[in-house]
């Protein structure tokens, strides 16, 4: 890959991952708003605070895969499957840039985990 896609993906990665933080600190607080005093509005509110709460850890999970890409991107290994060794496509790395993975060896592990 050249230096000119690796520096796209490098800038599109980094941007999300400050957009993931920034998520992150508004669900945080959120998550340390103090309850309603109300029975029934508290019981919806822990019920919103288990939603915050899942996309708190999936944003934390994004955050490790995108500093795992950037560590491939300096490591000079961004865009090879880290379990076959070939290629990962442009296109699937235009989807999820951040994916270790290439398509088959994503489609081998999800069927695995089913």
């Amino acid at each position: 890959m050249d230096k000119l896609a690796l520096d796209d993906f490098r800038e599109r990665l980094s941007s999300r991952k400050r957009e993931l933080y920034g998520r992150l600190v508004k669900i945080e607080h959120d998550l340390d708003e103090p309850m309603n005093a109300d029975v029934p509005d508290r019981v919806t509110e822990r019920e919103n605070d288990e939603v915050l709460e899942g996309l708190g850890l999936a944003g934390q999970e994004e955050i490790r895969a995108i500093d795992a890409a950037l560590d491939r991107i300096a490591a000079g290994t961004f865009g090879t499957c880290v379990r076959c060794g070939l290629p990962i496509s442009t296109e699937r790395l235009n989807a999820v840039p951040h994916a270790p993975l290439c398509q088959e060896c994503a489609a081998e592990v999800a069927a695995g985990a089913k």
